[in-house]
């Protein structure tokens, strides 16, 4: 292909990116802790302002997904904006944001007692531009509901991510990325398991106008980093079996 047809299929492609109301917002603090997933992504850039939808189908999903958005969440907390967390039954530990370098006392809870209350609240705080992001644990979302919380985000610039944990139907949504992450095993620290970085599979099933892919993932020093199997030799595997 040539320069000058690849310069026009660029040309096109962010028009199309512009209609769909996709903004570059430059964050080097979020792109440079990305690492592998980046490329998933169009233009190499996150999508900001927008809603990202996470599907837990078992417990474990949850923490790995809860885990997941907290390495999300302190690359976007760069600013001294909070999050609003919104929940009829949450999940997340607040302590256990301090594993992520996440404070606490930046996040506001929101707890009701129904779902309907939490769709309403999301709903109103993703209308919120003084948020830096809005978390939402719903387990259903209708195509209707997740059109009107992505039109807001694309109005008010604040990143949406809904954690349908257990949802009784999985179905089509607005959102512009739907993910699945699995936890896999941590490295031993002193020959103790469990304690070590956490590790995921990321399954990043949907991504408007991006490439959708899976990566194995740990979150080491503020960042993600790509995870490779040890490779080994006929030699090891011999001895081994020996």
């Amino acid at each position: 292909m040539s320069q000058q047809k690849a310069d026009i299929l660029a040309g096109l492609q962010a028009d199309i990116l512009r209609l769909q109301g996709f903004k570059t917002v430059q964050n080097t603090v979020l792109e440079a802790g990305l690492g592998p997933l980046k490329h998933a992504f169009p233009n190499a850039t996150f999508p900001l302002g927008a809603m990202h939808e996470f599907i837990a189908v078992r417990p474990e999903e949850t923490a790995a997904a809860i885990g997941f958005m907290g390495g999300l969440l302190n690359l976007l907390m760069s600013s001294n904006r909070a999050v609003l967390w919104i929940s009829s039954t949450r999940m997340l530990f607040p302590p256990a944001l301090k594993g992520f370098d996440l404070s606490p006392d930046r996040f506001i809870f929101v707890d009701v007692q129904k779902e309907k209350d939490a769709l309403w609240a999301l709903d109103e705080a993703l209308k919120c531009s003084a948020l830096v992001a809005v978390v939402g644990e719903l387990p259903n979302m209708s195509f209707t509901h997740s059109r009107r919380l992505q039109l807001a985000v694309e109005e008010s610039q604040v990143t949406g991510f809904l954690l349908r944990n257990q949802p009784r139907t999985i179905g089509t949504t607005a959102c512009v990325s739907r993910w699945q992450i699995t936890p896999l095993p941590s490295a031993t620290v002193d020959d103790l398991p469990g304690i070590g970085f956490p590790k995921w599979r990321v399954h990043l099933q949907r991504i408007r106008n991006g490439k959708p892919g899976t990566w194995d993932i740990q979150w080491t020093d503020g960042r993600f980093v790509p995870v490779y199997q040890p490779v080994f030799t006929i030699q090891q595997t011999q001895q081994q079996a020996g």
